[in-house]
């Protein structure tokens, strides 16, 4: 985690650099804004901060419009707020449910580990709760290849332009992806980013996700209701998988698009708004037009500015990257590491990916389940990514692991023993060994055993180790 930074906004000076004190004295880096606005500058969606740590902001509403902010520009960042226990009046309900945890002034190591383990509880489910992240959200983009490197070049030639953008290229390749990087780094960065899959919702409900509807206006409408359009006034409305839609819901889009006005369901009031519009699909639109079934007065609205994102196989040289970089990830989220082999790395840049950057996040996180914190050879992937030539070649030997077993005398008993046991329980003796020598700072005792910390608060976890007075502070 040392590697991702703290968030920290804070108006107070002396405040601001006992909280960095502190977390520089635990390893953690942090970087310290006022509540203006060079914190925006500095925010960027690809690299997200760990945590947010928001203090005083000068006053109880200013600190309610950095919350808005700081959620609009990310709002699945775990977001802790600092209390001076001063009688603060509170943020009320709306602002409360948003926040993950409090932070008692002064800091207290204990109570700030208990916060640590909370974010990496949180951390380790958001992927799973419905927010529209998805856990390689961010990583497609990495590489050095021509095309993603077109790809980020035109990502910049358009984000200052309101021109509408139409993203095509395979499911999985980061379609998402592009639009986020468009939006973050566009003048509407401060305001909403609304995306809404039109493949995923029934077309009978999609005229009411996006244009919302009045109370009352079909059965089950018990209140009234924004729709995505509403929701992303005055930022950017992406729509995924566009050519999914139903011809009657691309008429009622195209109107909208030329008059920038819509009417909710049940309602004959327009309603104007501010949106701009970047749409994305696997499905060629031209021979859907051709086939009737896109309209291709829509098709030139949509495709002002076209990108097209490359597939995994076109951009094999990017592989190493992108795999060092998703392992990183599930090393910062505390969900062990692993190593490939270069053997391991040449056989799956000869796969196809059909499924793209998706496929592999997905096949890095099954690997680090099925050889935590170990090393993958190619003889180790699923049948479907072993390269036969590869793997016929003669398997190497970590001859550095045969030495150190010899001199370290370790000699298997003859009655045998519980190998899992055995590790276990040397791991514990040796983690135990490094928290009693620094005092239980864990950053300190991570640093001893080379580890990062969020890994090795897991594994304290999963071996019930807690200082007693720790476990017993509230």
């Amino acid at each position: 985690m040392a590697e991702v930074p703290i968030l920290v906004i804070e108006n107070d000076p002396e405040t601001a650099r006992h909280i960095a004190d502190t977390l520089a004295y635990l390893e953690l880096t942090s970087s310290v804004f006022g509540a203006g606005a060079a914190w925006k500058d500095a925010f960027d969606p690809l690299h997200p901060p760990y945590l947010i740590l928001l203090g005083d902001c000068g006053g109880i509403d200013a600190r309610r419009v950095a919350f808005r902010e700081l959620k609009n520009v990310d709002g699945y960042t775990p977001l802790i707020v600092v209390d001076r226990g001063d009688g603060d009046p509170g943020l009320g309900s709306e602002i409360e449910s948003g926040v993950l945890a409090h932070l008692r002034l002064p800091m207290r190591h204990a109570h700030f580990e208990k916060i640590l383990q909370k974010v990496e509880a949180y951390r380790e489910t958001r992927y799973q709760v419905g927010s529209p992240r998805n856990p390689e959200l961010f990583r497609n983009l990495v590489g050095s290849s021509k095309g993603i490197q077109r790809v980020r070049t035109m990502i910049e030639m358009v984000a200052k332009s309101d021109a509408n953008v139409l993203v095509t290229g395979e499911s999985g390749t980061g379609k998402e992806v592009v639009a986020r990087h468009i939006h973050h780094h566009s003048v509407r960065r401060s305001k909403p980013f609304v995306p809404i899959n039109c493949g995923a919702i029934p077309a009978d409900l999609l005229e009411s996700e996006l244009f919302g509807h009045e109370k009352g206006a079909f059965t089950g409408a018990i209140a009234s209701r924004q729709g995505r359009f509403e929701m992303a006034d005055g930022g950017t409305l992406f729509l995924d998988e566009i050519g999914d839609m139903s011809l009657s819901m691309q008429v009622k889009l195209l109107r909208v698009l030329q008059e920038r006005t819509f009417e909710r369901v049940g309602s004959n009031k327009s309603v104007a708004v501010n949106v701009r519009i970047i749409a994305a699909t696997h499905v060629h639109l031209e021979h859907a037009i051709e086939d009737g079934r896109f309209r291709e007065d829509l098709y030139y609205r949509l495709n002002v500015f076209p990108i097209e994102t490359p597939p995994l196989r076109d951009r094999a040289e990017d592989l190493p990257l992108l795999v060092n970089d998703l392992v990183e990830r599930l090393g910062h989220e505390g969900r062990g590491t692993i190593r490939l082999t270069p053997a391991c790395i040449e056989s799956l840049a000869t796969y196809s990916w059909p499924g793209n950057v998706r496929e592999l996040a997905n096949l890095i996180e099954r690997l680090s389940i099925l050889y935590p914190n170990g090393a993958v050879d190619v003889h180790d992937l699923p049948d479907k990514y072993r390269n036969a030539e590869i793997v016929s070649r003669p398997r190497e030997i970590d001859a550095t692991a045969v030495s150190y077993a010899e001199a370290a005398g370790v000699r298997l008993p003859r009655a045998g023993l519980d190998l899992k046991e055995h590790l276990t329980q040397i791991e514990s003796n040796l983690i135990i060994q490094a928290l009693e020598e620094e005092s239980w700072v864990v950053a300190h005792a991570a640093k001893r055993l080379q580890m990062g910390r969020t890994t090795l608060v897991e594994k304290m976890r999963k071996l019930g180790l807690n200082r007693q007075d720790e476990a017993s502070d509230s």
